[in-house]
Formats: structure tokens, C-alpha cells, sequence
């Protein structure tokens, strides 16, 4: 792939990178971030009208039904009778539209406006990022707030638009961190996972199958807190809890939105119905907060550039523990699953292109894991965009309209008013058919070439096109390069060992539960 695309061109990370040489811990530099704090907030526009547009205009088809009554209908189908993607494709039929009204859970009683225009295509989808269009104030977990409570008392980076002062300044916060950080990203991923493969293979010998799952969320948390933080979790208070932890802190927050698995009166009666009450999860988020706070990277970087920027030390804290747990953990734990599932069920064939690949670049660069070897590998490249192009990580996208304005699908234009609450399910963005080929299928080497490449900006997993990158003035993940590299090195770790694994996939209230059934050791 041309450089444009590649981790190399990011401007948040430079060609050096620490490499595992033989496997063993490395000083070399790495991951270079150099986004600045003097980039300004793109202002919101005013316009009094809403643009023309060469398509016939329409007006947004759908209907929201009466309060309460239709919310609930609404929230019936989405959960229980139809199914999230049922839930949309119907519609869709219905409407003779991707573009639509209807209501998203929760609804009453914890949202007071659940309507929604829902954008369902590859081109309308992309206003969700338009910050010049759309307020992302709030708004990250859809038309519902969890309460500050949660997190200090504070609104943190995920809920700030913009054009908020703090925005910028928060942001850079985690620029600096993986900044400071970048030398260690490579070795202690290394680590990290070598416990886990070998947990992987003990377990399948005992037990003849292994819970990729479950051994990944530990070993995703300690290489978060190894590699950017500089604290190893079990040799401290926290010891082995953290993963166990941040999930129940995020059920009390994404609760309302999951499919717990429990039964329907039971899940309708609690989390639909009110807030789970903070309190019950307050020891434990002080402890995953005492971790992080007392962590050598807190006291060398976080708390010297918090001190620069104006920020209090407990704000810094907090939003960098929601960046690691919520933001990078909760990633890791949803897509990293999600990738061996696709790799797995994509067969031989692929698994031995990939070993092939992998260990070629890594011979060439003298059995060193390096940046310059991972971007020796083009169809490893492909493979993780194809993983994020299918089943993105975060599926839903909220923004509320900042003012009039038009909006476009690949067939009509429609007229969308100030506060209007826009939604977007990514997944049939990115499965759109009108942009990709066979777009329901898992097409490895579908982003070799240019052909390929140009295809990249409709991969919209990080809250922004793969082609642009996060500022300081955009809602893009801040560690969006940052995820794209770790996804990376999880599949060249796994071809290094392996040649090929057979899986057995299953379903779980976040992204998919996959175990191993069988692994084939390097042959070759």
C-alpha cells in the first residue's frame, strides 16, 4: 500500500518503533506523537439554511409513534423481537430508505428523547464526524447520559465536543502519555501475550479447548498498564481484578444500551427502567483510580503535563483511566476477539499467506518485530482493515444537529433541523453495497493494491475515516494509530507461533466469544 496509509505516514506515530528482536525487550524509539495544543477547535458554523443538493430532496421518512407507547415498541423489537441488525433492515424495506426516524434505546424512563434520524449508508454516515454539522456534547453513549458519578464527578473527554475549551486540552493529555510511552508499546505487548499463548496452550492440553476471551482481557489490561503506565497489575494492590473490574464499571454504564442475556422482565424492570446507583460500584472504580493515580507514569508524565495544561490532577487521572478502561481495554476486549474470529473461519489457505508473510518480514529485519516489517506486510494490513471494515468495534454514532442543514444518502437529500439527534449503526455503513464488493463477506486481501487503498477512507471504525487522522479539533480516537498497530502485532505474534487454529465462536453482551480448539505450531 502506498505510504498514505500506513502507520509510518501517521502524524502521531514515526517509523521507529522498539522491536522484539528474538523475542527479548528492546530501547529503541518508538510510536512518536506530535500533535500540538496550539491546533484550535473547529468553531461551530452558522448557517441559517440548509445547503442545496443535486438529489431530489425527501422528507425523512418514519415515525417515532406516541411517547412512551412508541419508544417502547420501539425498544421491544430492537431487543427482544427483531434483533439490533433485523431491527434496522426491516426498516429499511419498510421506508424504501437508509435514512429514517425511529426511537433507540433506551427510552423512557432514562432518556427523555429517544427519536432519532438513523443514517445507515456509506454517505450519510460520515456527517456523524462533522463537527461542523453535528454537537457530540454528550452524546457518546446515545440519548442517555451516565452519570458523572461514575467518573469523579467529571464529564470526560468521550462526552466534550469540540468546541469545548477542555476538549483540546484533555486530548492532548493522552497525546503525551502515548508519547512519553511509545518505547515500551512493542516488548511489553510481546510479554503480555507470550503469557497468554501459553496460558492458550496449557489449557488446551488440559482441557482440549482454551477461552481466547477471557485470557485476552488479562492479558489486554497488563499490557495497557505495562506499556503506558509503567506498572505491572499483579504486583500491586489490584493484583489480577482490573479486567473483572472495568467490566462492571462499564456494565453501569452501557448497561440501558446491552443485551445482558438475562431474562426479558428482568432486564426491561432494572437497567431499562433507572439508573444503576453508583455507589454499588464505588470501591471498585477507587481502586482501579488508586492503580492508575499511583502508577510512575502518573507522577512523571500525566501530572507534570496536567500541571502545564491547568488541568486538575484528579481530572487528568480520571480521563486517562476512562481512555485506558473504557476507550483502549473495552476495544481491545470487543475487536481482538473479533479479528481471530474472522482470521479463523477465513481458513488454511489465508492462515498459511499470513504465516508466510509474517515471518518473511520478520526474518528480513533480522527476526527484529519492527515498523518497518510490519509495513512489509500488505495482506496482514488488509486483513486487520477487513476485521475493522466488518465488525467495527464501536457499532453506534450519535451527534446532535448543530443547525440546519442538508443531508445525502446515495439516492435523495434530506432536510435535517437544528437539535435533531442523528444515529448512525456503522456496520451497515461499512457493509455498504453500493461501496464494496461482496460486502456481507470477510475479503482478506480486499484492501491490497490501489484499488484497495482507495477504498480505506469508507473504513470508519475510529469515529473518523481510516485515512484522516485524530487532532486536537476532531472527535477521531485519540489512539486510533495506536489500535491499529497493537492489532497489527496481535496477528504477527499469532503467525509466529502458529500456522494455523480452528475456533468455536459464540455470542456475549460485548462483541463475540471465541475459543480455541486447536493450534498448529510453526512448521516452518
Amino acid at each position: 500500500m502506498a505510504t498514505s496509509t500506513s502507520i509510518l505516514s501517521s502524524p502521531f506515530l514515526a517509523p521507529q518503533l522498539p522491536s522484539t528482536r528474538n523475542h527479548q525487550r528492546s530501547r529503541s524509539p518508538s510510536l512518536l506523537v506530535v500533535a500540538s495544543v496550539s491546533e484550535k477547535p473547529v468553531p461551530a458554523v452558522s448557517v441559517t439554511s440548509p445547503e442545496p443538493s443535486k438529489l431530489p430532496i425527501r422528507k425523512i421518512p418514519g415515525d417515532c409513534g406516541l411517547p412512551v407507547i412508541g419508544p417502547f415498541k420501539d425498544r421491544q423489537d430492537y431487543f427482544y423481537k427483531q434483533g439490533r441488525d433485523e431491527f434496522f433492515k426491516s426498516r429499511i424495506q419498510k421506508y424504501q430508505s437508509t435514512v429514517f426516524r425511529t426511537n433507540m434505546p433506551p427510552g423512557p424512563f432514562l432518556a427523555p428523547n429517544p427519536n432519532v434520524v438513523v443514517l445507515l449508508d456509506a454517505k450519510s454516515f460520515p456527517t456523524l464526524f462533522d463537527t461542523s454539522k453535528v454537537d457530540k456534547r454528550d452524546v457518546f453513549t446515545g440519548t442517555y447520559m451516565p452519570s458523572t458519578d461514575l467518573t469523579g464527578g467529571y464529564r470526560v473527554l468521550s462526552y466534550l465536543d469540540p468546541s469545548e475549551p477542555k476538549h483540546a486540552l484533555l486530548k492532548q493529555v493522552v497525546f503525551s502519555l502515548l508519547k512519553s510511552r511509545r518505547t515500551h508499546v512493542i516488548p511489553e505487548f510481546h510479554n503480555s501475550y507470550k503469557e497468554l499463548f501459553h496460558a492458550l496452550e496449557s489449557d488446551l492440553a488440559q482441557n482440549g479447548k482454551a477461552s481466547f476471551t477471557q485470557a485476552n482481557d488479562q492479558a489486554a489490561f497488563n499490557f495497557l498498564a505495562r506499556s503506558l503506565f509503567d506498572s505491572n497489575p499483579p504486583d500491586t494492590p489490584l493484583s489480577r481484578d482490573g479486567p473483572s473490574l472495568v467490566q462492571k464499571w462499564v456494565l453501569f454504564q452501557l448497561g440501558p444500551i446491552l443485551r445482558l442475556g438475562l431474562p426479558q422482565f428482568l432486564e426491561e424492570s432494572t437497567v431499562r427502567t433507572f439508573r444503576l446507583p453508583s455507589f454499588l460500584i464505588k470501591k471498585d472504580y477507587q481502586r482501579l483510580y488508586d492503580f492508575f493515580y499511583q502508577s510512575p507514569a502518573a507522577s512523571d508524565i500525566l501530572f507534570p503535563e496536567a500541571d502545564r495544561l491547568g488541568i486538575p490532577r484528579d481530572e487528568a487521572c480520571h480521563n486517562l483511566l476512562f481512555a485506558t478502561c473504557f476507550n483502549s481495554f473495552g476495544g481491545f476486549k470487543l475487536f481482538f476477539p473479533n479479528v481471530l474470529k474472522w482470521i479463523g473461519r477465513a481458513g488454511v489457505k489465508l492462515h498459511l499467506r499470513l504465516a508466510t508473510e509474517v515471518r518473511s518480514a520478520v526474518a528480513a529485519a533480522s527476526g527484529d518485530i519492527t515498523m518497518a516489517a510490519l509495513e512489509n506486510m500488505p495482506l496482514l494490513k488488509s486483513v486487520v482493515y477487513e476485521a475493522f471494515r466488518i465488525d467495527p468495534p464501536v457499532p453506534l454514532q450519535y451527534g446532535k444537529a448543530k443547525r440546519d442543514f442538508t443531508l445525502e444518502s446515495h439516492d435523495h437529500a434530506f432536510h435535517v433541523k437544528e437539535g435533531e439527534m442523528l444515529f448512525g449503526y456503522q456496520p451497515f455503513a461499512t457493509k455498504d453495497p453500493r461501496i464494496f464488493d461482496r460486502a456481507e463477506e470477510f475479503v482478506g486481501d480486499r484492501f491490497l493494491g490501489e484499488d484497495g487503498e482507495r477504498l480505506l477512507k469508507h473504513v470508519l471504525w475510529s469515529n473518523g475515516p481510516e485515512t484522516e487522522s485524530p487532532s486536537l479539533s476532531n472527535k477521531q480516537c485519540a489512539g486510533k494509530d495506536f489500535v491499529t498497530l497493537v492489532s497489527r502485532l496481535l496477528v504477527v505474534e499469532f503467525f509466529l507461533r502458529y500456522d494455523s487454529f480452528e475456533i468455536q465462536v459464540g455470542t456475549a453482551p460485548l462483541g463475540s466469544s471465541v475459543t480455541i480448539t486447536s493450534l498448529k505450531r510453526a512448521s516452518f
